[in-house]
């Protein structure tokens, strides 16, 4: 355990994880959310957590060993096509971590998944909690719409399996 991600995590609270995701952010992000999924067959599921519990931290628990967790609590792994996508962010920490069912197995690279983390995690570092995370749902979406396309024929009638609306743990 280091001492100055205790500190980090001890001196963390919920009101700056709100100043910084703001109900007008929260809304940003859910319309960017449910624009993504129009144009592509994949769930996205956006969850910010302030800062983890004292016995994670002596655990040394990782961003991505959370972000798995929150993953299963979630349940994004519990879509009919095996097709959910978990933007994590560990705002203590200003890391952000994608977690993807098994059904992006073998279609995205965990190399363009890094590539989306680091883009939010670059806006976050200059306080645009904001911009970086609709900047975050529009490239995650644009892999899915890549990968996983919506049909002209379907464009719009797909199935809402997760909510669109992020989740402040």
């Amino acid at each position: 355990m280091r001492l100055g991600r205790l500190l980090r995590h001890a001196l963390a609270t919920h009101w700056r994880t709100r100043l910084a995701f703001s109900r007008g952010a929260l809304d940003a992000i859910e319309a960017a959310v449910r624009r993504a999924e129009r144009s592509h067959l994949g769930q996205i599921r956006f969850a910010i957590e302030t800062a983890l519990t004292p016995m994670h931290l002596w655990h040394d628990y990782s961003a991505r060993a959370r972000a798995l967790d929150v993953f299963s609590a979630l349940r994004v792994w519990d879509t009919e096509c095996n097709n959910g996508v978990l933007l994590y962010i560990l705002f203590a920490d200003r890391k952000v971590e994608i977690v993807a069912d098994r059904g992006f197995h073998g279609h995205v690279s965990p190399a363009e998944w890094e590539a989306v983390c680091r883009l939010m995690e670059g806006h976050f570092r200059a306080g645009r909690f904001r911009e970086g995370s609709v900047a975050g749902v529009e490239a995650v979406g644009a892999l899915l719409s890549r990968h996983f396309p919506q049909s002209d024929a379907a464009a719009g009638t797909a199935k809402i399996e997760l909510p669109d609306r992020p989740t402040l743990l």
